[in-house]
């Protein structure tokens, strides 16, 4: 399987990384991408990518850090995106949730990404909390091929929207929790060609782990919940899920 969204460049996972990757290379893990949240993290995440084989990174701006954008990190977003082990912009995005009162300094920067990724044709992953209309409306006006939205939290109305406009549907751990109604019905109609799998890591873990630090070792309960929810055996979850990944990343 592979963990599309998987913060594991921060301080949680530190000690003992070494056991860690290894710990996940034992597992059926096959890859993770570790997104960008802003440019301090951008060299730790290329570091770690030249070090391991199994990480990939995106580069990318989080809508709550939209005060650390300006021309010298547009320009590096612009050069990393060359490196061969970084496979779109991401996070990006908006969030209704906490930054109510920076609604147009979101916007700006998520549209100045979206140029970028625009002028590089490259994958965009979407951070969207409590956003839905903004976030799409604004994406929909880019000639983008490759769109992600990340940890989901639409319902299924949403969902078709974002598939009739071919994009891509990310579902962590929050559609094994009892109360994710809305998330679970999303999963169902969610059509296998359009689905990833990720953690989100280290939050939102999924049942058994719910309200603990998550991992990529958990993958495997998000698609087990997903074939559930579909009627399905799990393999043919991770099969259509890792295939999708290699494909919307090039990996």
């Amino acid at each position: 399987m592979i963990d599309t969204h998987s913060h594991i460049n921060f301080e949680e996972y530190r000690e003992n990384f070494d056991d860690f990757i290894s710990e996940l290379k034992k597992s059926d893990i096959e890859k993770v991408i570790i997104p960008g949240v802003e440019p301090l993290t951008f060299n730790e995440i290329i570091e770690l990518c030249e070090k391991y084989d199994m990480l990939y990174g995106a580069i990318g701006i989080h809508p709550s850090e939209f005060n650390t954008y300006n021309s010298d990190s547009e320009n590096e977003i612009k050069k990393l995106l060359s490196h061969k082990k970084v496979v779109g912009i991401g996070e990006i995005g908006l969030d209704y949730h906490y930054g109510i009162d920076s609604k147009e300094e979101q916007k700006d920067i998520l549209i100045k990404q979206l140029e970028i990724a625009q002028e590089f044709q490259c994958p965009v992953i979407i951070h969207d909390r409590e956003a839905h209309d903004d976030c799409f409306n604004i994406i929909k006006e880019f000639n983008l091929k490759d769109v992600i939205f990340h940890c989901f939290s639409g319902d299924v109305n949403f969902a078709k929207k974002c598939i009739d406009n071919g994009f891509y549907i990310a579902i962590g751990g929050v559609v094994t929790f009892k109360n994710a109604k809305e998330l679970k019905e999303a999963a169902k109609y969610v059509p296998l060609e359009r689905l990833l799998l990720e953690t989100d890591a280290p939050y939102l873990a999924p049942v058994p782990y719910r309200g603990k630090i998550n991992s990529p070792l958990y993958l495997k309960y998000i698609a087990q919940e997903i074939a559930l929810l579909k009627d399905i055996d799990t393999e043919t979850v991770k099969k259509y899920t890792t295939d999708n990944a290699k494909k919307v990343f090039k990996l």
